[in-house]
């Protein structure tokens, strides 16, 4: 591949394909996330069930200083550190904003996947992300698919 050329990204909806992005998951950023005072909402109990599973969960909400023992963040450019992957817990129509905040990311900040939850699909957002080599995933439980590939909490 030249310096000029961009690799795409992929919409992906294959399960072998959903099971090796859940397997390579190590550090999610969690666009939404609830706070422990919520523990009964997908926003929290989801990356509750990560996190126990082994994957490193960074909460990502301006109303949250903690969640899950780790220090929240206000948005995704204040995380210093990488994440490979960004699950979005947000309504439909903040998702080309939060297109634009991924994509305003240096090149080698930015996640390898976005992962919309389920319910939250916009085909505008997702092709922008795909063509500057992001993977996304649309309208897709990642709770359902990390109890499936993830190994069980330990103990």
């Amino acid at each position: 591949m030249s310096e000029r050329e961009t690799p795409s990204g992929r919409l992906i909806e294959n399960e072998e394909e959903l099971a090796a992005i859940v397997r390579a998951m190590r550090t999610i950023a969690v666009v939404g996330m609830k706070g422990d005072d919520r523990p009964d909402e997908s926003a929290h109990a989801i990356p509750a069930m990560l996190q126990a599973r082994g994957c490193r969960v960074i909460p990502v909400n301006p109303k949250l200083e903690r969640a899950l023992g780790e220090r929240a963040w206000p948005a995704l450019a204040a995380i210093p550190e990488p994440f490979d992957l960004v699950d979005v817990f947000r309504r439909i129509d903040v998702i080309p904003a939060l297109a634009d905040e991924i994509l305003a990311l240096p090149a080698d900040r930015r996640p390898r996947v976005v992962w919309l939850q389920s319910g939250i699909r916009h085909d505008e957002a997702a092709a922008r992300l795909t063509a500057a080599g992001i993977d996304v995933v649309q309208d897709a439980c990642l709770g359902i698919y990390g109890s499936r590939y993830l190994p069980p909490p330990a103990g």
